[in-house]
């Protein structure tokens, strides 16, 4: 059981690890210009937030949470992610009641717009929460690099850099995991050929760009001062999450109160962990849980989508986490009075 947990931590900070590849690759070979753009449209920053938020899976949080520690997207914009997204459970209730999932769904990606464009316009200081991160993105004389140049490549390969055989070898290692089944859900789904799709661009990055761009940027900037963190922390607390689960029999809570079981539903929701949601996913499917109550648990919990922001700001976690227990409730709350 150990060694599932530490594979569950090692695929979450894979796949963190190789979306900041993506945006230290796309800033540098832009300059920058496109995270400008983003920085200044608030709305193109909500409608992209809930659409990766809305992905089943936890992989489109994950990648709001990379976009969100570089400060491409606002608090409000992360804030409306995790109350789109469904985790895995979306696979789960897409299979058990499509067209209601599909509406549930809608309804949490404009509770998510609504939510984020107001956390924005009233929290004015949330820049305090991400200050000890410094300037993520910082840009050097050289920054405007010629990423793919053969001859430049053919004598980079031959001259080959410790940092870059290290991430090459890391590289190949998941793929191959990836390929032999000892990694990830098991199956060919879409998640797993996103793992597929990004580990072999994250390849090609390494194995490509300029040494200046691989030291400084990659080795310096995402392995060195984020991974670490963002391993141990998704690390614990999966630990963490492991145990309670492992004592604690949640089934045991669910009585026919309704307003005991709303806040039951909440409660779990701030657990960052996909398991608990599929009890009410249940309940729901076999006609014992009101649609309220399912959409107020929909949009507490976030599946694992939270756990990079652990090493990100635990500040930050905690308002987000908050933030998404009060909508929670109101919307709960509503939903048993008018129906």
């Amino acid at each position: 059981m150990v060694i599932e947990v530490v594979e569950h931590a090692l695929m979450i900070t894979s796949f963190v690890f190789i979306m900041m590849l993506l945006i230290e690759y796309l800033n540098v070979q832009t300059r920058g210009r496109w995270q400008e753009s983003l920085k200044n449209n608030r709305w193109g920053q909500y409608i992209l937030a809930v659409f990766l938020g809305a992905m089943p899976g936890c992989l489109g949080a994950f990648s709001v949470v990379s976009l969100y520690s570089h400060r491409v997207v606002s608090f409000g914009a992360l804030t409306a992610t995790m109350i789109a997204t469904s985790g895995d459970e979306a696979f789960v209730m897409f299979s058990m009641f499509p067209l209601k999932a599909l509406w549930l769904t809608i309804l949490l990606a404009v509770t998510g717009v609504a939510v984020g464009y107001i956390t924005d316009l009233l929290y004015k200081k949330q820049h305090l929460l991400i200050e000890h991160l410094g300037h993520i993105y910082p840009m050097h004389a050289n920054d405007k690099c010629r990423c793919f140049s053969i001859s430049e490549i053919w004598q980079q390969l031959k001259n080959i850099s410790f940092q870059r055989t290290l991430l090459i070898g890391i590289f190949i290692v998941f793929l191959a995991a990836l390929f032999t089944d000892h990694f990830g859900h098991h199956g060919w789904g879409w998640e797993r050929i996103t793992f597929t799709l990004g580990a072999v661009f994250g390849l090609f990055v390494v194995c490509t760009v300029p040494d200046h761009f691989l030291e400084r940027h990659l080795w310096e900037h995402v392995v060195k001062k984020h991974l670490p963190r963002i391993f141990l922390w998704t690390l614990g607390a999966l630990i963490v999450i492991h145990f309670l689960e492992r004592y604690i029999d949640v089934d045991a809570w669910i009585r026919d109160n309704h307003l005991l079981v709303l806040l039951i539903a909440v409660a779990v929701g701030i657990i960052p962990e996909s398991g608990p949601h599929l009890l009410f996913v249940t309940l729901y499917a076999g006609g014992s849980l009101p649609f309220g109550i399912l959409l107020a648990s929909s949009i507490v919990q976030d599946g694992h989508g939270m756990l990079p922001m652990l090493a990100v700001t635990g500040r930050g976690f905690v308002w987000v986490k908050l933030i998404n227990v009060l909508v929670g409730l109101a919307v709960g709350l509503i939903s048993l009075l008018l129906f």
